[in-house]
């Protein structure tokens, strides 16, 4: 069955390519003309555009989206939103789970792709890991987008978790920059984003369901920059404990002793 499936899949990876490029070629022009409104007037605009770029591609690619709520997010209420990370259909699930005004911090390399570094900077506060000077500017720049009532969207585990375990450890960032400026945690779980397209592949991306559970927010009240591994943990326990609750798919249980 499985021989008989495989050019299907081809197929299916090469319409699903296609149709990505020409979405990106459609969406292009005019997120440069929504650009120079501004940061604030242009970055929304942007970031709606994009909202209906995911929208219309993983509609035509047959994946669809679906809201599990433990907690439902507040209007008018600003997020620094967290999720695990295991695959590129990350970003467009993201797309699909949060629909307000938003940024999202990301590596700087991904700008200098040809074509869409022109939607990803727009779209995203870079920040090159290795420069202490970049980090800095990059902070300063997320507290101006939270006291616009701006979210903020981070992958706190900085790169793929290409492991069997929940999730991998978390850099100190997201939680440091909650506590400095008050402004709650949303935890949010991806459970099929890496079903549809694996970590190791952009070519195994299948037709399916994506998952997105809202847990409840969690406050830095209370805590002080003196408490960002508590305040931390306390984020990754959470998010940990339910990932094991919705059997997320790439969790292997640990081997009985003695095999």
């Amino acid at each position: 069955m499985k021989v008989l499936l495989k050019p299907l899949q081809i197929l299916y990876v090469i319409y699903a390519m296609i149709m990505f490029v020409i979405m990106m070629l459609i969406v292009v022009p005019v997120v440069l003309v929504a650009s120079f409104f501004g940061k604030i007037k242009g970055g929304n605009a942007v970031m709606r555009i994009v909202h209906w770029w995911a929208d219309a591609w993983l509609f035509m690619i047959g994946i669809y989206h679906k809201r599990i709520i433990e907690q439902e997010i507040r209007e008018h209420q600003s997020y620094i939103f967290v999720s695990n990370h295991n695959s590129y259909m990350d970003i467009p699930q993201m797309l699909k789970a949060i629909r307000q005004p938003l940024r999202i911090l990301g590596k700087a390399e991904m700008g200098k792709v040809p074509v869409f570094g022109i939607i990803y900077n727009a779209a995203v506060v870079p920040v090159l890991r290795g420069s202490a000077e970049n980090r800095v500017k990059s902070v300063k720049i997320l507290r101006s987008v939270l006291n616009k009532e701006i979210s903020i969207y981070i992958a706190p585990e900085g790169t793929f978790n290409m492991t069997d375990k929940p999730l991998i450890d978390f850099y100190d960032g997201a939680f440091r920059l909650a506590i400095e400026t008050q402004t709650p945690i949303k935890p949010l779980l991806f459970l099929d984003a890496v079903d549809r397209m694996h970590w190791r592949s952009i070519f195994s991306i299948t037709p399916g369901k994506l998952r997105t559970v809202y847990l409840e927010e969690i406050s830095p009240e209370g805590y002080t920059p003196f408490d960002v591994p508590a305040f931390k943990q306390k984020v990754y326990d959470a998010m940990e404990a339910k990932l094991k609750e919705y059997k997320a798919s790439w969790i292997k249980p640990p081997s009985p002793k003695g095999e």
